[in-house]
């Protein structure tokens, strides 16, 4: 059994300290029944009053983020009040001005963004989604158009190669808006029509499969240049060996010369799902709610451009977190060492 080195072990270390502080500092958060005891003696009563009535004259809004939470009590009609805390190892602070104003802020951004409480369309989680979808349908697409590209059969060597050049040679925007308006334009109908009518998430399904299709379109054609070129770069050597074994190409290609290229493949499309996860920004164009456009309704709703502070860092620890994991399949499986 391999030894794991010490770097691995520290790092090992430092993830179960991480998580055993997040445990029991998400023990240590106020409830929001804790939260509300910290209201003006004026906001408890307004509250007390709705218990008995069926119209609510005050809403209430409690956004946990795994370790502190954040409380938001506004009242409408004639007594217009507004109360915001912060909920953090077992304390409760007043958020109305100030730096903890700015961190409540913070904190219910970044909840509005992850899609806490929502379904799986939602946030970062359908960023995440997107991207990885993408991937695997460029790579799959990618491979057929590579070997395509590569063949000396002109009836497969011009198609794939004008696939390549025109989604290589125009803005993935502008391939979006073909797809998600112009197409149905021309054929007479509706993305959302493909779902069921009923279904109110009808619209958002439908714009996700458009941006599916236009993204992995886009990216078939780039994945298709990274396959062509791991592929010719295998030596010749390779395929003269296997053609005096008596192999065809077909077989040459699938038991000598891929399996070899994949090695050679892994760190530009790992590089590719990064690029394609920042691209995912693009959806916003159609209204599509990912993590960009749930910070421009936010921005919208409540005036405060601070809202893209929370995005950025959003979309760098999720940038992080699938470098650091692609830098460890590298360095376990790429052949540049």
């Amino acid at each position: 059994m391999k030894k794991l080195s010490k770097k691995t072990i520290i790092t090992i270390i430092i993830c179960l300290v991480v998580i055993a502080a997040i445990v029991v500092l998400n023990r240590m958060m106020p409830s929001q029944e804790e939260m509300i005891e910290n209201a003006s003696e004026k906001m408890e009563k307004m509250i007390e009053k709705d218990e008995t009535r069926s119209r609510k004259r005050v809403t209430v809004t409690y956004n946990d983020l795994f370790i502190v939470s954040y409380l938001s009590l506004s009242s409408s009609g004639a007594n217009e009040m507004r109360e915001r805390f912060v909920g953090f190892m077992n304390h409760t602070y007043n958020a109305d001005e100030g730096k903890m104003k700015v961190t409540g802020q913070m904190i219910n951004y970044t909840y509005r963004m992850l899609g806490r409480g929502q379904n799986m369309m939602y946030g970062a989680k359908l960023t995440i989604l997107l991207t990885t979808l993408t991937t695997l349908i460029g790579v799959f697409l990618g491979t057929f158009l590579a070997l395509g590209k590569i063949s000396k059969r002109k009836i497969l060597n011009k198609p794939c190669s004008g696939y390549i050049f025109f989604f290589r040679g125009t803005p993935l925007l502008i391939q979006l808006f073909v797809i998600y308006f112009t197409i149905p334009k021309i054929f007479g109908f509706a993305w959302r029509d493909l779902f069921d009518a009923s279904d109110t998430e009808s619209v958002y399904k439908g714009a996700f499969l458009a941006a599916l299709i236009a993204f992995g379109l886009n990216s078939g054609a780039y994945c298709a240049e990274i396959i062509r070129a791991a592929i010719q770069s295998i030596d010749k050597g390779q395929y003269e060996a296997a053609k005096a074994l008596g192999m065809s190409y077909g077989k040459t290609m699938r038991k000598v010369i891929i399996p070899q290229s994949i090695r050679r493949m892994i760190p530009p499309v790992c590089n590719e799902f990064i690029m394609i996860l920042k691209d995912a920004s693009l959806v916003f164009a159609i209204s599509l709610l990912d993590i960009t456009t749930i910070s421009k309704t936010i921005m919208t709703s409540e005036g405060s451009y601070m809202v893209f502070i929370p995005a950025l860092i959003i979309y760098l620890i999720i940038t992080a977190f699938f470098s650091f994991i692609f830098n460890k399949i590298e360095e376990r499986f790429s052949i540049y060492e």
